[in-house]
């Protein structure tokens, strides 16, 4: 049985930021998380367009109840810009997804979707080590998962992104943290590639296709979709009609839960709640 979600004046705030927000399910499930766990707080979301940012994002940061702060697409690489300090992929590609208050005030930050996105292939028993990846998306997601794929193990990553300089970035940043890897953007070659993943927003709207020029799928090819949807989007409908094995957003969601709570204890610890 799940328990009860009670709010008092004593709970402890966390929010998650983005825009859109309406397609986030977050809220629901790390508040009923944070019960089954006997943590006193709620995750409560909240729409933040670009243009409002700079002074909303402040000013909750100021609220003494406020513990941690998640954050969706597009404002990673904003939010980084508040931490104290940042976790080994947040330093490597310049955006978090979460941000936690310390005991002293200060924020650390860090990038999970990478994490999220491995444990979700594992968890469905994929191989990733070896294999050659074209991702689409340079942005926060796509840098955590380029770097957690190469610290998997996979023998290279081709990168699709309109915005040549942040491709160029990211290419870049893990190249040098990963040397092993052949991190390079992608060139109009598509038959040399066995994992296909998408990174970017595209098919957070129910009429979006494809996020580019995918190739061939075969039945050995794995194809991954960072997006959170109830119907399965354009890409992981190619996988299914195809007979590719596949993780969708779901899946890379459940990997991240743990890992996010587990950065967020140290201070929604001491939010437990008292019987």
């Amino acid at each position: 049985m799940k328990a009860p979600v009670r709010i008092t004046g004593a709970t402890r705030l966390y929010a998650i930021v983005g825009d859109p927000i309406v397609q986030v399910r977050s809220a629901e499930v790390f508040t009923q998380r944070f019960a089954d766990e006997g943590i006193d707080a709620v995750l409560v979301p909240m729409q933040v367009s670009l243009d409002t940012f700079a002074t909303i994002v402040p000013a909750l940061m100021a609220l003494g109840n406020l513990d941690g702060l998640l954050v969706t697409a597009p404002l990673k690489e904003l939010l980084a810009r508040y931490a104290s300090r940042l976790g080994a992929t947040a330093g490597c590609i310049g955006a978090v997804n979460a941000l936690r208050r310390e005991a002293d005030g200060s924020w650390s930050g860090d990038m999970f979707d990478g994490a999220g996105f491995v444990r979700g292939v594992e968890r469905k028993g994929e191989r990733l080590r070896g294999r050659r990846v074209l991702l689409f998306g340079a942005g926060g997601a796509g840098g955590a998962i380029a770097c957690a794929l190469a610290e998997a193990g996979v023998r290279s990553i081709r990168i699709v992104s309109p915005d040549p300089l942040r491709n160029a970035r990211l290419v870049a940043a893990v190249q040098g943290s990963f040397p092993d890897c052949d991190v390079a953007s992608a060139s109009a070659r598509r038959d040399d590639i066995d994992m296909v993943v998408n990174a970017s927003p595209v098919g957070m709207k129910p009429d979006d296709g494809l996020p580019g020029d995918i190739g061939r799928l075969t039945p050995d090819t794995l194809v991954g979709d960072v997006v959170v949807s109830e119907a399965p989007t354009a890409l992981i409908r190619q996988a299914i009609d195809q007979g590719c094995r596949w993780v969708d957003g779901r899946d890379m969601h459940g990997g991240q839960i743990d890992a996010i709570m587990t950065f967020l204890a140290p201070r929604s610890s001491g939010a437990r709640a008292s019987g």
